[in-house]
């Protein structure tokens, strides 16, 4: 994935987590930054940053880290 640090700092920054509790094994509400909420924020991050608009099955099935990987090559983010 080419764009994997772009998608991690996506990630960090959407989800306000400090550098260091970041690693590519997180699932959705497994650390209490990652709620609901920051969710929402998450997608809206990947949506600007990779200026694609995700469906919304992709939305509610993307629960990690390593799946969101998955998600966005459908939408030819590599």
């Amino acid at each position: 994935m080419k764009n994997k640090s772009k998608y991690i700092d996506i990630f960090i920054t959407s989800l306000s987590i400090d550098k260091k509790k970041f690693n590519e094994k997180l699932k959705y509400n497994e650390i209490p930054e990652w709620d609901s909420i920051a969710h929402m924020t998450l997608m809206s991050g990947l949506e600007e940053g990779f200026n694609i608009s995700l469906d919304t099955d992709d939305i509610v099935d993307f629960s990690s880290f390593k799946k969101g990987m998955e998600i966005l090559k459908k939408y030819k983010v590599n």
